[in-house]
């Protein structure tokens, strides 16, 4: 057998281990036999302090099941002698009953491939990706019958992708899912609670996919004055319409949208604000003073115009409309390099490439106005969650208020309270980020 790393073995386990196992036994190592056929896990009870081991093997549909389990080792090598005995075992179980869901499977409609998916299908920059879309798509339960057709496509690639990210996400934070109903999108329960989540993509305007120089910031100031809220702003408006909370199975739950901006290349570094503007009426701005580089402010908006001259309003969280739903969720990071990020420092794909990210993250420096840029090389000692970048905004006038807790402390929250915008950031958390992927013969 051999030894694997912890991210690898959280990609293989996301959906495999059970949430409420991690309160029981702390995972210890992590092994798979030369075929990957067999995962082995070395785990410590955390109450009586023996080992024990857990043996899991591949089924047809690609997902890991558990074969064998073994307890009351009382040290570590003893539990790793053990392991390995059972693993090379021949008698071991493969599970052969259920089918491959094969999220790449040819549709031959080269006309309506996404280039974003054809990168992924066959650019070895972008293996990393493919192969942990893979593992997260080995458990994914296909409600609606056409996610494959939709991931390849060009109308349905980047939100059937925001699906797959949420999937993660809200596994890494030990919910389970509900998939017995179409809408909206999932179900989670937690305990005894349950969340409602519609996700929500603001489309592409033009499908030109070319390379395009960076926005301006003068240029970014003057969309995010109107054009970028008002995109926000009716992809709640349209959703809120189907009013997801009358259905039998939402009545009494939190409804919160999850929404990702997919609208122009790199929009996600540059658009957040807009979310502050059009949930709570208020735009951020800096006022200088002659004493520091200056303090933030938040000036009130009212109101958005239109090209023809009409008004919409901001602040939908205070619109009486808008009183179902809950919270809305954001991540500008959680874009196709956030899945070769972490299939990267999982160590899978071809690893022809380097992945150079610069980030701005949160700073915590008192009266940091900016945020601090750092570069990362992507490897396998990263340790990039998919909860990075999560964002939730919280509405103050809900029926039914999302309860932070729910959500552990990488998780980024923004509450309005007497008038005044309270954030609570994670110790790391970054706003936005782009990823060099280049060939390792140019470094």
């Amino acid at each position: 057998m051999e030894s694997i790393s912890k991210n690898l073995a959280d990609l293989y386990l996301l959906f495999t281990r059970e949430p409420f196992a991690l309160f029981l036994a702390e995972e210890i190592e992590y092994y798979v036999t030369s075929e990957g056929g067999l995962l082995g896990i070395i785990v410590r009870d955390n109450f009586d302090n023996d080992f024990s081991t857990i043996i899991l093997s591949r089924d047809e549909s690609r997902q890991y099941r558990a074969v064998s389990i073994k307890v009351d080792f009382p040290d570590l090598i003893t539990a790793r002698q053990a392991l390995e005995s059972e693993m090379a075992k021949d008698q071991i179980i493969f599970h052969n009953d259920a089918k491959f869901f094969d999220i790449f499977k040819p549709i031959n409609k080269p006309q309506q491939e996404h280039p974003h998916f054809k990168l992924l299908k066959d650019s070895p920059a972008y293996s990393s990706a493919k192969e942990a879309i893979q593992e997260v798509s080995y458990h994914y339960k296909d409600v609606d019958g056409n996610f494959i057709d939709q991931f390849q496509s060009i109308n349905g690639f980047d939100a059937r992708l925001w699906e797959l990210y949420l999937y993660c996400f809200f596994r890494e934070q030990l919910f389970s899912f509900n998939r017995n109903h179409e809408a909206p999108d999932y179900i989670i329960e937690k305990g005894e609670t349950k969340i409602a989540i519609e996700a929500v993509v603001i489309s592409r305007k033009n499908k030109d996919f070319g390379p395009r120089l960076p926005k301006t910031p003068e240029e970014m100031n003057q969309l995010l004055q109107n054009e970028i809220p008002l995109m926000v702003s009716n992809a709640i408006y349209e959703k809120a319409k189907k009013k997801y909370w009358d259905k039998d199975h939402v009545k009494g739950v939190p409804f919160v949208l999850a929404i990702a901006d997919f609208h122009d290349a790199g929009s996600m570094i540059w658009t957040f604000e807009a979310f502050l503007t059009v949930l709570y009426g208020i735009r951020p701005k800096i006022k200088k003073n002659e004493e520091s580089q200056g303090i933030q402010i938040f000036e009130q908006v009212a109101s958005f115009t239109k090209t023809n001259g009409t008004e919409i309003p901001a602040g939908l969280f205070f619109l009486e409309e808008y009183e179902n739903i809950s919270a809305v969720i954001y991540n500008p990071i959680a874009t196709i390099s956030k899945f070769n990020r972490i299939g990267r420092q999982a160590g899978l794909g071809t690893c022809e490439t380097s992945l150079i990210w610069t980030v701005a993250f949160h700073d915590h420096t008192p009266g940091a106005l900016v945020p601090k840029i750092v570069t990362h090389i992507i490897d396998e000692n990263s340790c990039e969650p998919w909860s990075g970048g999560a964002t939730i905004f919280h509405n103050p006038n809900t029926k039914l208020p999302l309860d932070p807790f729910l959500f552990d402390d990488g998780v980024a929250h923004y509450h309005l309270e007497d008038g005044k915008l309270i954030s609570i950031i994670p110790e790391v958390h970054p706003y936005s980020g782009w990823v060099l992927n280049i060939s390792k013969k140019q470094l």
